[in-house]
């Protein structure tokens, strides 16, 4: 096949700083995906786009291009408006299990196709598997039944959606070029605008948890988001959202199932539920249905929620009134002072989750139901010497010593307690939103 263009060319126009042309990007992204272009050749130009950057205009088309290598979904055969959550990842972030059924209370079909956990990230499908019987992979049909019945569905996403991302997340994954925001944003769209959903609120966490650390970073990130889902006619919000601190009181996977349950059942921890009734506020509203916080919380307090979460788990395989799977050994880890609880990283504890094997380093690696920390006092929170304050959890205990260590200089007890903070640090939406 003759190639329109010379991808060296490409290269050097990104290593200089120049802008790309769509023909340029179109035909990049379609060889790459097709081995036309050479897997060093692409890390040069993933390497250039880090170093460089992208325009708005570079980074809408190079969306395009990652949507145009593979397949489209198509929602508009429901009898129900659409929206979607997509968050950055974190710890403890457990938040789609209740947030989906809570959304699919109100008439608004909730398309949540999510992945696997890697690193100190935690996984929403590797949470769900906890339960038994419940199963990830869904094909078109059968999600799209549960969606005009039951309303929510959390499942696998298809290998037909962008598979130019796919290869490209691989790849920086493996040449340092993970951290380029244009590449990051255009990797999340791609895949959320093939979705084919008819709203989508992002929540970008900002902390030591977080893949943005800083404010600024997670405001660029969020800001690029917004306006790709808003150039190609997606409704599209960002929350940017606290991730110094991990969410709830738990990190791993039948922990946080069992936490999420309990914030279908009314109660859970108020951080999770705060982040939730949020999330859920601007998904309502995006569909065009207006419930307003207090309902949704009212919601929860109900049972409403809950029975969608039932349903949603057993259309799935699974059976929601199963004993979750606990850890065959735990560690406690106790307070030497009293006072209050000065700090707790989230980097920290999602670290040693993934060391007590609740996470996995590879792609192809097993994970544990049961591992995980827990931790019984939150930042602000009094302790007393002696205290428990962080439970690990594993089957395998030789991996205590490892995941303490994660721990060393992570949290703290003090005189003072710290300063309180929101879970939502600020709102990113196209004018008028």
């Amino acid at each position: 096949m003759t190639e329109t263009y010379d991808v060296i060319d490409i290269i050097r126009t990104k290593r200089d700083r120049g802008e790309l042309s769509d023909g340029q990007i179109d035909w990049v992204v379609d060889a790459y995906t097709r081995g036309g272009v050479a897997e060093e050749q692409m890390s040069a130009l993933a390497m250039a786009i880090l170093m460089g950057g992208m325009s708005r205009e570079e980074i809408a088309r190079w969306t395009a291009a990652m949507i145009a290598s593979g397949e489209r979904m198509d929602f508009s055969g429901l009898s129900r408006p659409t929206s979607d959550k997509h968050s950055t990842g974190g710890v403890g972030d457990k938040i789609t299990l209740p947030l989906a059924p809570l959304v699919a209370t109100f008439g608004v079909a909730v398309p949540q196709l999510s992945g696997r956990g890697l690193g100190h990230t935690g996984g929403t499908l590797d949470k769900l598997e906890s339960i038994p019987g419940w199963r990830a992979d869904l094909d078109t049909a059968a999600m799209l039944g549960q969606l005009e019945d039951v309303g929510a569905v959390v499942c696998a996403a298809g290998s037909g959606l962008a598979p130019a991302d796919k290869k490209l997340y691989a790849l920086r994954d493996v040449t340092g070029t993970v951290e380029s925001i244009p590449l990051i944003a255009s990797s999340i769209m791609s895949k959320k605008i093939a979705e084919g959903t008819g709203a989508l609120v992002l929540d970008v966490k900002v902390g030591s948890g977080a893949f943005m650390k800083t404010r600024e970073d997670a405001t660029e990130l969020a800001s690029a988001m917004v306006d790709l889902g808003t150039d190609a006619g997606l409704r599209t919000v960002a929350l940017l959202t606290d991730m110094a601190v991990p969410l709830g009181l738990t990190a791993g996977n039948a922990l946080e199932v069992g936490e999420s349950v309990e914030v279908l059942a009314g109660g859970g921890p108020e951080d999770v539920v705060e982040l939730t009734v949020a999330l859920a506020d601007e998904m309502t509203r995006a569909a065009g249905v207006e419930v307003g916080p207090d309902e949704l919380r009212a919601a929860l307090s109900d049972g409403r929620a809950m029975d969608v979460w039932r349903r949603m788990i057993s259309a799935q395989g699974g059976d929601p009134d199963a004993a979750l799977p606990t850890a065959q050994e735990s560690h406690v880890l106790r307070a030497d002072t009293s006072g209050h609880l000065e700090a707790l990283d989230a980097y920290a504890v999602g670290v040693a989750a993934w060391r007590l094997g609740a996470g996995r380093a590879r792609k192809e690696d097993s994970v544990q139901a049961a591992a995980g920390v827990e931790w019984h006092v939150r930042p602000g929170e009094q302790v007393s010497a002696g205290d428990p304050v962080i439970t690990l959890h594993t089957d395998t205990p030789e991996r205590f010593a490892h995941a303490e260590a994660a721990l060393e200089g992570a949290w703290s007890v003090g005189g003072l307690p710290p300063e309180e903070r929101s879970v939502v640090l600020d709102r990113i939406a196209p004018e008028g939103a």
